[in-house]
């Protein structure tokens, strides 16, 4: 009888340290069976073919929002796809429009505690931008809301994200202009945004309150292209359903935006060719 109890004790108490140290390695680099990028920094190079679970979580506080952002000059820094140099002020004008534009559409579903969007080149996390809000029925009704949905004519591709404290996600030798893998280092390059539009707009939500878009000299890139959310299906004057993509294209808006969302860097170098090489022939 003792030497039953005894035996039972004795492993109860091996499977509890077992436990415990499943938990302890849990998404670390000895974990051999989570992949440890995609618990950090819910993306991972490898994707589907990454040999360790990506466990993605059904419910968060935050929300992904995969190769959102693009960028004027992902092709070649400090030029845009028509071949002119842009001045770096333009291009964190154009940044900022963007990520004011977002914080305005997801504020609409809760406060956000945070919301960073990744200046990395990897395919894996080029555009990504992430937005965490305080409750989770609150990212959760986001979600439901942007699935089938448009911005500036890619479609909204969102999931929830097990990232949950950016300090483990982010690359602290960037933070420190010392990062030598540059825009393809494994780790968040959270592109920053002026003290002045993080003031006005995370100051504004903690007190709950509204204001009109900043006033400020309307972009070049701005007035190009309109960046707005669009539903998935609208009818033209005719009565036929049109996506988002198509509604800009017969408007007249840049025809860069026809892109795919996760296309890599030399289809991108294609299309910009191919399109230079049209642009010269119309002017011939």
């Amino acid at each position: 009888m003792h030497l039953g109890f005894w035996r039972f004790q004795t492993l109860f108490h091996c499977l509890q340290g077992m436990a415990e140290h499943l938990a302890s390695i849990f998404g670390t680099e000895k974990d051999r069976v989570n992949c440890p990028f995609y618990f950090k920094i819910g993306a991972c190079r490898h994707g589907d073919r990454c040999s360790r679970l990506h466990n993605k979580p059904t419910i968060s506080p935050t929300l992904l929002l995969s190769n959102m952002y693009h960028r004027p000059d992902m092709i070649t820094p400090g030029v845009d796809t028509q071949g002119q140099p842009i001045e770096p002020k333009k291009i964190q004008e154009h940044f900022e429009d963007f990520y004011e534009d977002i914080f305005e559409e997801l504020s609409k579903f809760g406060e956000l505690e945070s919301l960073n969007v990744c200046d990395n080149l990897a395919d894996h996390m080029i555009g990504n931008v992430y937005v965490q809000f305080r409750e989770e029925d609150q990212a959760a009704a986001a979600l439901k809301a942007l699935q089938g949905r448009f911005y500036s004519g890619h479609p909204i591709i969102v999931d929830f994200s097990p990232v949950t404290d950016f300090r483990e996600a982010t690359c602290r030798q960037f933070e420190e202009n010392s990062c030598n893998r540059g825009g393809y280092c494994n780790f968040m390059h959270v592109k920053p945004i002026s003290r002045e539009l993080r003031r006005k707009l995370f100051g504004r939500n903690r007190r709950g309150q509204r204001s009109h878009s900043r006033s400020r000299s309307p972009s070049p890139y701005r007035r190009r292209e309109k960046r707005d959310f669009g539903d998935h299906h609208r009818r033209d004057r005719h009565g036929r359903q049109e996506n988002g993509g198509e509604r800009r294209r017969r408007h007249g808006s840049p025809r860069r935006e026809r892109s795919p969302v996760r296309e890599g860097s030399e289809e991108r170098r294609a299309r910009i060719e191919q399109w230079n090489r049209e642009r010269e022939e119309k002017q011939a």
